[in-house]
């Protein structure tokens, strides 16, 4: 995510794990119980729940422009971590007509943002099943804790689809967490001479009675908040980098002299970060350019296609491109390390300068650390935003990249270089934390950083320390 300029202590995951097992509730009628309605995130503990672990998701969606009605069918495919009896997804607002587990009618009740299933009969611990979900009604975009705009939120001739941290659960049921990723196939259908456009390729494209549906695939792994369905009068160019994969780029026509020379250079951005980081981690790579939709002010890391509310400039496509192996391949296990996602990318946007003809990193690291301590780089520590409405602040993004500079002096730029490529490998396509991050630095350096993460990652205050090697 890039936010325009402007504007706990560290929780382990053995007290996430306390707080989802809390969550659990034992139902005595038939062996089974009640899945957590909750994945135990230290900022927002209303995202997400337990007792199943979703592989994909089947979405299948209708949406009328005039109305602004969406009709949808949400088949989500899932394993079952403890026997249950009920169990719960994340579902903002829109009307649940019907739902089945397995194809048999299932009892479901609305508790607040949460649609609370009880199927049939206990669903065995480590089976596979399926649950169906027949919704509609007009999607509701979301206002964050920090005041943003997110969900799925109307345009002059579409919708901008964005869902971080919340705003997936307002067009479809699901686990509404990063910690269960999961494949997903997305179909949407809208009138002819539109387009939508979701993660991953496209696998068809039909029109019949003036209605066009389109089907898109992400294979790989995607937590939820990773997910579009943009709607738009989009061109949608289709085309092959020198390697062989394949771009999708669309972008709203309004926007399309200004963000031809950032769009174009994206298979050039991204050779020098695969040289950076490693093979990319996706099946395909793009961009979405919608035209100035209200209240969105910022770009987002889309899984494959980040989404550009206006024209971008080089340096937003740098960072989310940067973003497609940190925070979409390696993804933070609750949102208090969202600093792994922000803190990687805002220093891919300092080596881009470094290795470019810009200014050194460590320059642009000694111009964030002579900021007044009372600037707003300094009001909480990356690893510990303390409050939802924080993790979108500076100190995640500018302090978290310090982080990784304070990093490279103490461990030397061959080992430094060899965790910005090795740590994506480790953790491909899964979820790691704070506590992985450092862990996995100290093995490949060899020696204890403790000092070093404890100041820079978790210490109030502007650090009165620096490494020196």
């Amino acid at each position: 995510m890039t936010v325009r300029p402007s504007r706990a202590r560290h929780v382990p995951a053995a007290l996430a794990a306390a707080l989802l097992l809390a969550s659990c509730t034992a139902d005595t009628s038939g062996g089974g119980k009640a899945g957590a309605d909750s994945a135990g995130d230290p900022l927002f503990p209303r995202l997400g729940n337990g007792g199943y672990d979703v592989g994909h998701y089947g979405l299948r969606i209708d949406y009328d422009l005039q109305r602004r009605r969406l009709d949808g069918t949400a088949v989500v495919t899932a394993e079952a971590t403890h026997a249950l009896s009920s169990f719960s997804l994340d579902l903002a607002g829109l009307t649940v007509r019907r739902v089945t587990v397995d194809g048999k009618k299932a009892q479901a009740r609305r508790k607040g943002d949460k649609l609370v299933v009880r199927p049939a009969r206990i669903v065995a611990k480590g089976a596979t099943f399926r649950t169906t979900v027949d919704y509609g009604g007009r999607p509701k975009k979301l206002t964050d804790p920090d005041g943003s705009t997110e969900g799925w939120v109307p345009t002059d001739d579409g919708a901008l689809v964005v869902g971080e941290p919340a705003g997936s659960m307002t067009w479809f049921p699901g686990n509404n967490h990063p910690s269960d990723k999961a494949s997903y196939d997305i179909a949407v259908t809208v009138p002819k001479g539109w387009t939508a456009l979701a993660g991953g390729e496209l696998r068809g494209e039909r029109t019949r009675g003036g209605r066009t549906t389109f089907s898109w695939h992400s294979g790989e792994p995607m937590a939820s908040y990773l997910a579009t369905a943009t709607i738009g009068k989009f061109e949608l160019r289709r085309s092959e980098t020198r390697s062989g994969l394949p771009l999708y780029v669309a972008v709203d026509p309004r926007e399309a002299a200004d963000s031809a020379k950032p769009l174009d250079r994206i298979e050039e951005i991204l050779k020098w970060e695969t040289t950076l980081f490693g093979p990319y981690p996706f099946s395909s790579a793009g961009a979405i350019v919608d035209h100035e939709p209200k209240g969105v002010d910022y770009a987002l890391e889309v899984q494959t296609k980040p989404v550009y509310p206006e024209a971008p400039d080089h340096a937003t496509v740098l960072h989310e491109l940067a973003h497609q192996w940190f925070g979409n391949s390696v993804t933070p296990e609750t949102w208090q390390d969202m600093w792994l996602n922000e803190g990687f990318a805002t220093y891919a946007e300092w080596l881009w300068q470094e290795q470019h003809g810009g200014k050194p990193a460590q320059e642009t690291f000694d111009e964030l650390y002579a900021k007044d301590e009372d600037d707003a780089l300094w009001e909480f520590p990356p690893g510990d935003p303390g409050s939802a409405e924080n993790i979108s602040g500076d100190p995640v993004y500018e302090r978290g990249a310090m982080v990784l500079q304070q990093l490279r002096l103490a461990v030397g730029d061959r080992t430094f270089f060899e965790i910005l490529k090795e740590w994506p490998a480790e953790y491909r396509h899964g979820n790691a934390d704070a506590d992985d991050f450092i862990a996995f630095c100290e093995k490949k350096a060899d020696e204890d950083l403790g000092e070093l993460f404890d100041t820079w990652l978790y210490k109030d205050g502007r650090p009165d320390w620096e490494y020196e090697k």
